[in-house]
């Protein structure tokens, strides 16, 4: 999902599938592991900005524009709200951990139900 404003991102993001792709293919029968992680809307300093340019109030507190935000733009995000680094991270470790050994060469989304799609 490449929202209008975000096609930039779209655009890198693909780009990084498909090298993290290509780059498990060479992994194979070995027991390196190379996958990308799709986050969602994700706090940090940077959101703040972005969503005030996107709000009707640019003069909200970060809490009424993150609120409009997901009313207006991001409708189907099952979470409603920013994703915490921590979040990510924690998809981070285990893809880290030996626990995801058989994990490769996948896309793995934490984006707080956003895409409608089941795969």
């Amino acid at each position: 999902m490449t929202p209008p404003e975000m096609v930039h991102y779209g655009f890198t993001k693909t780009a990084q599938l498909a090298v993290s792709r290509g780059l498990a293919e060479l992994t194979k029968g070995t027991e390196v592991t190379v996958n990308s992680v799709l986050p969602g809307p994700t706090h940090s300093e940077g959101i703040v900005g972005f969503l005030k340019q996107m709000s009707t109030n640019p003069d909200a507190g970060p809490e009424e524009v993150e609120r409009e935000f997901f009313e207006k733009h991001r409708t189907s995000s099952l979470l409603q709200r920013l994703i915490k680094d921590s979040e990510i991270a924690d998809l981070v470790t285990y893809l880290s951990s030996p626990l995801s050994a058989a994990t490769n060469g996948a896309a793995l989304r934490a984006e707080g139900g956003l895409v409608r799609s089941i795969l």
